[in-house]
């Protein structure tokens, strides 16, 4: 990827960089333990972003 990019393709990375997080302890916790995967986890390097 080039390193110039437009202000929207560097927002919508960066929003789905801060979503990529685990699911916090405290909703686990609450949830007896049902949630402990997040469903929209990735990997930057083995998936690809959907574009727009």
């Amino acid at each position: 990827m080039a390193s110039t990019k437009t202000l929207g393709k560097k927002a919508r990375l960066a929003k789905s960089r801060k979503g990529n997080r685990r699911v916090p302890a405290w909703v686990m916790m609450r949830t007896n333990r049902r949630f402990q995967r997040h469903p929209k986890r990735f990997h930057w390097r083995k998936v690809n972003l959907k574009k727009g």
